[in-house]
């Protein structure tokens, strides 16, 4: 029989899953009711509701095909107890955000760009798949080399970029806040693979603890959406839908991923989720609401290159340097702090909420 002590982190989790999935559910049916031609709510209820039942059947496949996940050894010591658990769990929700995702149009443009959006996706959850499969059957916690993962992750957004380019899909200004715009010009394309290549990896390092990127991911989908929604005619209906889809893809795979995590979602999912992100966000003219609203990315991505460029720029004669958090990623900083991991995720979670409201505010008109 566990103890009290066994049942606190499991009540958490329980409860700071079960609020966000309502807070995400009521800006939904919020949106629906108060703004014009929204139809969030079917795609995030399909989806949520899909995606809960195959992970629960898909969980034990995953096990049973030995696909546990590997945990690096020179991470925290108290995530040594997760080695084991299923791994490769984005394959089992991103299909399905997906295609509830492209099926919320069926005509023209929209149809087409929302095919476009799907099949980056895929691609990126099949390069997390590679990287996923290869560190399995190396039993380590690395899997394809840096260097290659990159490669495929820009020669994927580039075929994606010159789709989007093709058919003249991506604006050349920046849309800010206060009516104000930034024109790239032709230096919108290396900023675009750059968007790509940053918040994939970004979503991809923020994948830590037990629903912190699931979580994080379905509210930034969802801020997202709404802005989409609140921009009018500047907005777009089809690809809100879309990120809603997304969302309830991520809701019902949080579902198993809370703490104590049943499944992670590995690169698999990670990755797909900020391509994902990153296509909505070029072709909607969204780039400023997912650099605010996506801040969580951000910080987790910048404390390892701070953390990387410190340390090697005053590394001396015994191989040693400066650090300036306890452990890069983010969340690990405050983990080796004392923070329980309980208490880590539902904050971020908070900080991206505060930062999506704060992106509503100042979302492009």
């Amino acid at each position: 029989m566990n103890d009290a002590s066994d049942q606190t982190p499991r009540l958490s989790g329980r409860w700071s899953a079960a609020v966000l999935i309502g807070a995400v559910g009521l800006a939904a049916f919020g949106s629906d009711r108060l703004i014009p031609n929204s139809l969030l709510s079917l795609p995030l209820l399909a989806a949520t509701l899909l995606s809960t039942l195959i992970t629960w059947w898909g969980v034990p496949r995953l096990r049973a095909l030995k696909m546990g996940q590997v945990i690096r050894a020179e991470g925290p010591q108290g995530h040594l107890s997760k080695t084991g658990t299923p791994t490769m769990g984005g394959l089992l929700v991103v299909p399905v955000g997906v295609i509830i995702g492209a099926l919320v149009s069926s005509e023209g443009r929209s149809a087409q760009q929302l095919l476009a959006i799907a099949l980056v996706t895929l691609s990126y959850m099949v390069i997390g798949g590679v990287d996923d499969w290869s560190s399995l059957t190396k039993r380590t916690n690395t899997g394809l080399t840096p260097r290659g993962k990159l490669l495929l992750q820009a020669a994927a957004a580039m075929l994606f970029l010159g789709w989007a380019g093709w058919q003249g899909w991506i604006s050349s200004t920046v849309s800010l806040p206060f009516n104000q715009e930034l024109p790239l010009h032709w230096l919108i394309w290396p900023l675009a693979l750059f968007v790509f290549l940053a918040e994939s990896n970004a979503t991809n390092l923020t994948d830590g603890l037990d629903g912190l990127a699931s979580g994080c991911g379905a509210l930034v989908f969802t801020g997202l959406a709404l802005q989409l929604m609140l921009r009018g005619n500047a907005g777009d209906p089809a690809l809100a839908g879309f990120c809603m889809a997304m969302a309830g893809c991520w809701l019902g795979f949080l579902i198993h991923n809370r703490n104590p995590a049943k499944v992670f979602m590995g690169d698999t999912g990670s990755l797909a989720m900020g391509a994902a992100l990153s296509a909505v966000a070029l072709l909607s003219d969204s780039l400023w609401p997912l650099l605010l609203m996506g801040g969580v990315f951000l910080a987790e991505s910048v404390s390892v290159i701070v953390q990387v460029w410190v340390f090697k720029a005053t590394k001396g004669a015994d191989g040693q340097g400066r650090r300036v958090f306890r452990m890069a990623p983010l969340h690990h900083h405050f983990e080796l702090g004392g923070t329980p991991e309980q208490v880590v995720v539902p904050l971020f979670w908070l900080v991206t909420a505060g930062l999506i409201m704060l992106g509503l505010g100042l979302h492009p008109n």
